[in-house]
C-alpha cells in the first residue's frame, strides 16, 4: 500500500513545466536596466547639471527690497 502512494505523490511532477529561457532572459534584462539605472544615479548626484538659471544653486535667498532713502 505504500508504493502505491508514494507513486501516486510522485507521478504529478510534470503538471508544471518552468520555461527557463523566458526566465533567464527576463532576469539578464531586469538586472542590466537596474546596473544601468544606478550608474546613471551616481552619475547624476556627482555631476550637477543646470537647467534654468531661475533655480539658485546655493539655496533659497530672501527677496530682496528696496528701501527708500529717509529724509530729515
Amino acid at each position: 500500500m505504500a508504493t502505491s502512494t508514494e507513486s501516486f505523490m510522485y507521478t504529478d511532477q510534470s503538471a508544471f513545466h518552468y520555461d527557463y529561457e523566458t526566465l533567464q532572459t527576463t532576469g539578464v534584462i531586469l538586472a542590466v536596466v537596474m546596473f544601468v539605472a544606478g550608474i546613471l544615479i551616481a552619475l547624476s548626484k556627482k555631476f550637477k547639471c543646470s537647467k534654468s538659471k531661475s533655480s539658485p544653486v546655493e539655496g533659497p535667498q530672501p527677496p530682496k527690497t528696496e528701501v527708500p532713502p529717509q529724509t530729515v
